[in-house]
């Protein structure tokens, strides 16, 4: 009888020993969840900042001269940020890329000026106010390059006078036939070919409107649509001159020479270390653009973003000396930034 209770004792303790054992498992595992979050409470540990894949099209046209570095620049974000998104991006003039732009044809449109007056107008009958529904980001700093022939070893160097009379209408002769001895009296007596961009490119406008101040240009000047035709023209003609943007230069040294250009202070080369607002090529400076409609940008989540990464450091900063432009002071890119992320 004895042992009987002695065994019951003993079976008594082995059953507590185990339930105890049983409670303290089960504890020990919800413990971790108890010590970070309480059961109806939120968790207040921030949220993996993950990329949002996005699809569909962003239209550009506009700028030849602008041309070659937003194409590098939806290029880089296709590749590296969204491949989904398809940037399709024109060049058919400034002036041509804001007649589709102003009805809403196009989500961007480049330019190597600024908008004008008349231009500003026209989106306002379309309903866009500038400044609120359309957005000017200056992209990049380009210099005007006067260029020749390598053939020609007497027109390398020419002041900024001499580039202005040259191309003036009826400065020699009424035919406006020009001599390059006309200029100066040791150069060749051979007729000079003129060339340049045609009224489609914001490129000819800053020639006629800037350089010119709106002086007739010579008649004889042949302007072109395509800048592949005018490098291809003045390669092959010891006689002629052209002008048009330093990058179309860059990408063609092997065929064509720049002239350099006396500004008052001697000859200053067209160059990224020269080309800028306050520096030695300020002369024949100029800020290219794009233009966004940020209606658009509102409704197509592929717009803003394809934006944003135009102006930033990783776009614009940093392609443009790659595509012969000079970039803007970073600052300027951070406050486009900060102007595209209060649309989100």
């Amino acid at each position: 009888m004895k042992n009987m209770k002695i065994f019951g004792l003993v079976m008594l303790m082995a059953i507590m020993v185990f339930t105890l054992a049983a409670c303290g498992s089960k504890t020990e595992d919800l413990a971790p969840v108890a010590a970070t979050q309480t059961p109806g409470e939120t968790s207040t540990e921030a949220p993996v900042n993950e990329k949002v894949e996005l699809k569909g099209q962003v239209i550009v046209d506009g700028s030849g001269t602008v041309y070659p570095l937003m194409a590098h620049i939806a290029e880089e974000y296709m590749v590296n940020e969204q491949n989904g998104v398809s940037v399709q991006v024109g060049r058919a003039g400034s002036s041509a890329g804001l007649k589709k732009f102003i009805p809403g044809e196009l989500d961007f449109v480049d330019s190597s000026r600024a908008i004008k007056d008349e231009e500003i107008a026209g989106l306002k009958e379309n309903g866009l106010e500038y400044g609120v529904d359309v957005y000017e980001f200056k992209l990049a700093l380009d210099g005007l390059t006067m260029v020749i022939s390598k053939e020609n070893t007497w027109a390398t160097e020419m002041t900024k006078e001499e580039i202005i009379d040259m191309y003036l209408s009826k400065t020699y002769r009424d035919d406006d036939k020009v001599l390059w001895s006309d200029i100066r009296s040791e150069w060749p007596s051979e007729e000079i070919k003129f060339y340049g961009p045609n009224e489609n490119h914001g490129t000819y406008e800053f020639f006629y409107e800037v350089i010119l101040k709106k002086r007739d240009m010579v008649t004889t000047a042949n302007l072109q649509q395509e800048y592949s035709t005018l490098v291809d023209l003045v390669s092959k003609d010891k006689n002629a001159i052209a002008f048009f943007g330093f990058g179309y230069y860059v990408n063609n040294q092997d065929k064509l020479q720049a002239v350099k250009i006396d500004f008052g202070n001697g000859p200053v080369a067209p160059e990224l270390a020269t080309i800028g607002e306050d520096l030695a090529y300020a002369g024949f400076t100029r800020p290219v653009f794009t233009y966004l409609n940020v209606k658009y940008a509102k409704e197509k989540p592929q717009v803003l973003d394809y934006a944003m990464y135009a102006v930033s450091q990783e776009g614009a900063a940093r392609l443009a000396g790659e595509n012969g432009f000079a970039p803007l002071p970073a600052a300027t890119y951070e406050t486009y930034a900060k102007q595209l992320e209060a649309l989100k």
